[in-house]
């Protein structure tokens, strides 16, 4: 496939980038910084702020998929305006080049741990997280509201950890999984196995889903 990855050095995107091209896709992926990535024939980097939905947009023509691991930065004093705004630009981005298909890569902050309630708006919820968090939560809120795209938002596990490739995972919806002894866990390597499965073979088209071991 020719897919379109956005945030490709980050932490979770640096593992989607090298799962898509173990399995052989095409991908362009729009960094901030492209000398960051690495050399690969089916590899194809793009300098394009994503905060420029015009510009995004051209940059998206032609791909079967996009996969949005987009994070403006947890350091950054804004991150919550700013994580609203790049997800907009985002989805705005795609519907302007004509795509259909996006996943979007968000938090395990919006699970919710009990009718009602998110982990987010729990009192143990780390407050150096909470405004990236909320973000989140907001960017799942409004694209849960779109009819244009064949969206798919995934929540990884509560703790999402570096780690080996193990190839396996478990499923879930909007509530987080658990081991039976605490907080369901899964490595950024295994998170992009099970995202790389969703774009070769949807199964969550307009839905939300988690992942844990």
């Amino acid at each position: 496939m020719n897919l379109v990855l956005i945030g490709a050095t980050g932490f979770v995107g640096t593992q989607v980038l090298e799962e898509a091209l173990r399995r052989g896709h095409q991908v362009k992926a729009i960094v901030r910084h492209p000398e960051k990535l690495p050399q690969h024939d089916a590899l194809t980097p793009a300098a394009v702020d994503v905060f420029d939905a015009a510009a995004l947009a051209e940059a998206l023509k032609g791909a079967d998929a996009v996969v949005s691991a987009f994070n403006p930065g947890w350091g950054t004093p804004d991150i919550q305006e700013r994580f609203i705004a790049g997800s907009q630009a985002i989805t705005a981005a795609v519907k302007a080049a004509g795509l259909k298909r996006l996943l979007v890569v968000g938090g395990a902050g919006s699970l919710y741990v009990a009718p009602g309630v998110q982990l987010v708006d729990t009192p143990e919820f780390p407050a150096e997280w909470k405004e990236g968090a909320l973000g989140a939560r907001e960017a799942l809120r409004q694209i849960q509201a779109e009819d244009g795209l064949d969206w798919t938002f995934l929540s990884p596990a509560i703790l999402l950890e570096p780690g080996e490739r193990t190839g396996a995972y478990r499923l879930g919806g909007d509530e987080p999984l658990s081991t039976g002894e605490g907080p369901g866990r899964i490595s950024a390597a295994d998170l992009a196995v099970a995202i790389l499965d969703e774009i070769e073979r949807p199964s969550h088209l307009r839905k939300r889903f988690t992942v844990a071991y």
